[in-house]
């Protein structure tokens, strides 16, 4: 039978359990953490090899004009896998997304029958070429705030030939 001394055992393994647990992950972090700066990370020892790095990337500039016509919608096609799950390009089919059919140059919040958030109508006016470019390289960095949890697509060639994809459905 459980008496009311047993329970007060009990809570009372449990939360030492638990206060020895947190002692030792505060432990933890204070070992691996030495100096307390959470973020910053500091090489104890650099290997010299001699080169020197180059931190900044050659990034080609993208000719928005031109953008449609030299990408790979076949290509676009497979990389518009990713936004699949959320995304329909039928006309007024929307899912967790609003639908892609006439995205491109088409006014930002303007999908019939999907809530969207302040954060991208604030940003843009229009879904041209050069807004979706950057919207598709990093969703949160270029409208703030917006629902969408899509982490980016890396490459600048993806990016241009989804947009040129996107582009064939229209009206």
């Amino acid at each position: 039978m459980l008496d009311t001394m047993t329970f007060t055992k009990i809570v009372g393994g449990f939360c030492g359990a638990f206060l020895i647990f947190l002692l030792g992950k505060w432990a933890a972090e204070t070992l691996y953490h030495v100096g307390g700066a959470h973020g910053e990370e500091v090489a104890v020892y650099v290997i010299e090899t001699g080169e020197a790095e180059s931190t900044t990337e050659e990034v080609a500039a993208v000719n928005f004009d031109t953008m449609i016509e030299t990408a790979d919608a076949a290509k676009g096609e497979k990389v518009f896998g990713k936004c699949r799950a959320c995304h329909k390009l039928e006309a007024g089919a929307n899912a967790s997304g609003p639908y892609l059919f006439n995205v491109v140059n088409r006014e930002v919040g303007t999908a019939t029958g999907f809530n969207y958030s302040g954060s991208l109508t604030a940003v843009a006016d229009v879904w041209t070429p050069e807004n979706l470019y950057h919207f598709l390289e990093n969703p949160r960095g270029f409208a703030p705030g917006t629902t969408m949890g899509f982490a980016g697509l890396n490459k600048s060639e993806d990016r241009q030939n989804l947009i040129a994809y996107l582009a064939t459905f229209t009206e």
